[in-house]
């Protein structure tokens, strides 16, 4: 199959002397791995970073085997946030995340365009908020929804933190996110609350039920917010 697009960049690993394997997502494909034969050169290795937007184009003989890409760097993310300890994890947590959790070769137009939005939105003040919003709406695209909105009718302080039993957890919610509106100005309490949670239903449905390690950048993200 011969293919070209715009994709991210979601893991990459070196495969023997001058080459890697890499997962990069794309709109219209989905996740695909592929082979790129001098990857591990200065010039392609500069720009073989998580997160940055490629062109690629895709060749493979044989749908059943791995197939190799020519890459080109569209637009750099990662390289932009190098001394921005907080945004370098969320970039490699939610690569991470991604990599592990989306099927081969099946496109979701809706966790694109939602993933694209968010890297677009990395540089704006609430950011790490705009990153809890994207994980809840992962959580759903992916199968499963904590149906919320049941909660709304009860609510209107948004810096509130509600105990509510989903399935058979007991989670701690900030009352925001049922509400599914952005503070003003939110703690750093609230935020690791708000990141205990998605992280916690993350793991309960996906990784945790099919043995899936859990990526540890995900875990140092919520250590940032005390």
């Amino acid at each position: 199959m011969n293919w070209e697009d715009e994709c991210y960049l979601l893991s990459k690993r070196k495969f023997k002397e001058n080459a890697n394997i890499i997962n990069v997502f794309s709109q219209n494909k989905g996740k695909v791995s592929g082979l790129v034969y001098g990857g591990n050169s200065r010039k392609i290795r500069n720009y073989l970073q998580l997160s940055n937007k490629l062109f690629v184009v895709h060749n493979s003989k044989n749908e059943n085997k791995i197939g190799y890409f020519k890459t080109e760097l569209v637009k750099p993310i990662s390289p932009l946030y190098f001394n921005d300890k907080k945004r370098t994890t969320a970039l490699i947590s939610l690569c991470s995340i991604l990599n592990i959790l989306l099927p081969e070769s099946q496109p979701n137009e809706n966790i694109y365009k939602s993933f694209e939005e968010f890297i677009n939105s990395i540089n704006f003040k609430n950011w790490i908020i705009l990153y809890i919003f994207f994980e809840i709406n992962l959580i759903k695209e992916l199968g499963y929804d904590p149906n919320l909105n049941k909660y709304q009718n009860s609510l209107s302080d948004l810096n509130e933190i509600k105990k509510i039993k989903i399935d058979t957890f007991t989670y701690e919610v900030p009352t925001y996110l049922i509400l599914r509106k952005i503070p003003n100005k939110i703690s750093s309490v609230l935020i690791k609350k708000s990141l205990l949670f998605t992280r916690s239903i993350i793991q309960n449905r996906f990784f945790l039920p099919n043995n899936l390690p859990f990526p540890k950048s995900r875990i140092h993200l919520e250590n940032y917010f005390i």
